[in-house]
């Protein structure tokens, strides 16, 4: 059980690390590319995502969908995984675009959007519904 534990700790450490790399590639990236994957606005910001995923559903079809089996098959630098990264940093590029644009996003999401959504907000970790009043009640706190 102790082994399972660790596992499991072990996977966020890995995720920390995947973001450490992702934030150094992309302060990187925006020395040469600046802002360009925004430049035609939140329409061509999802359709660079939608060009992505384009990619990964194409490669992972040969496999039946098995994005595992496709990794093991081609474990490439420029492969799957190299598209995977790609996409992963375009969708932090996304998030924090958001962040910044409604400062501190989603606690400090608007009220009319969590209104619309009945009351819920789903932009919580793994896409959770949290209730509008928890929500103020973490704002105030």
């Amino acid at each position: 059980m102790v082994r399972k534990k660790e596992k499991e700790m072990g996977i966020t450490k890995d995720i920390e690390e995947i973001a450490e790399y992702d934030a150094e590639a992309l302060e990187y990236a925006q020395k040469s590319y600046g802002d360009s994957w925004k430049k035609r606005g939140g329409v061509g910001a999802f359709m660079m995502l939608a060009r992505k995923w384009d990619r990964l559903e194409n490669q992972v079809k040969k496999f039946k969908y098995d994005i595992f089996e496709t990794i093991y098959n081609d474990p490439s630098p420029e492969g799957i995984m190299d598209d995977i990264g790609d996409l992963r940093r375009y969708l932090f590029l996304v998030e924090a675009e958001v962040r910044r644009e409604l400062s501190g996003f989603p606690l400090a999401a608007p009220e009319e959007a969590i209104e619309a959504n009945g009351g819920l907000s789903g932009n919580t970790p793994l896409g959770t519904a949290v209730e509008k009043d928890s929500i103020i009640n973490m704002k105030e706190n």
